[in-house]
């Protein structure tokens, strides 16, 4: 009987050691599936450190080798209308020139007045960024010596590479602002932030101003993952 007894009692014990581990295994699961998830971001806004501008230009006539001639004469005017603003020999270089042959594409009774026209561009490439910005509109001067050169906005490209240098201040300082946000977020839970569970880099993303575009607007974005205790 009192084998009975103690085996029963062994059992039982058995039984509860059983039931108090299993709970201790799921609130320890559960206390791993406690998470909160945060972005945290990073700006800073850069002067753009390169710039390639196209200043383009047309001629059109009948002879070939003239017009070709009467081109170069338009390349040099426009190379030394650059130079007298500031810039360098260095900084230009000469465009590649297309020829169009207007007889051969013009449709209806009237023949255009020139055979051929010669497009063709100087285009600076500097990392004088402020004396580009401050040349705008300036090549309108040489309409004084009979020359329309022309420059669209969208084919001026104000650059930034310095990038590299800016990434890791600024992934320090997304992460950062993440932990602020996840640090927020478990004060207001009444609990303890633990440690990092996930954390994953956005893409880097580089933006002209809209008003100014050599003026430059850097951003990314950090996913963290932070354990709740």
């Amino acid at each position: 009987m009192k084998n009975n007894v103690l085996a029963g009692a062994l059992i039982a014990l058995g039984v509860a050691l059983g039931g108090w581990f299993i709970c201790l295994g799921i609130n320890h699961f559960a206390s791993k599936d406690r998470a909160v998830s945060v972005k945290g971001l990073s700006t800073r806004e850069v002067q753009a450190d390169y710039a390639v501008w196209p200043l383009s230009y047309a001629a059109s006539g009948n002879d070939l080798p003239s017009l070709y001639a009467y081109l170069g004469t338009v390349t040099d005017k426009v190379k030394k209308h650059l130079i007298s603003l500031g810039f360098e020999e260095s900084d230009l270089r000469q465009g590649s020139i297309s020829v169009e042959d207007n007889w051969s594409s013009y449709y209806g009774d009237r023949r255009p007045e020139y055979k051929y026209t010669l497009n063709t561009s100087v285009i600076v490439s500097t990392d004088k960024v402020e004396l580009v910005v401050a040349s705008q509109g300036k090549e309108a001067e040489l309409l004084k010596e009979g020359l329309i050169v022309s420059t669209q906005r969208w084919n001026l490209d104000y650059q930034f590479n310095g990038l590299p240098e800016l990434k890791p201040s600024m992934i320090e300082e997304a992460t950062q602002n993440a932990r602020a946000v996840a640090q927020k977020f478990a004060d207001d839970a009444q609990c303890e932030l633990g440690s990092i569970r996930r954390a994953s880099q956005g893409q880097f993303s580089v933006e002209s101003d809209e008003y100014q575009p050599w003026v430059k607007h850097v951003r990314v974005v950090t996913t963290v993952d932070y354990f709740l205790n």
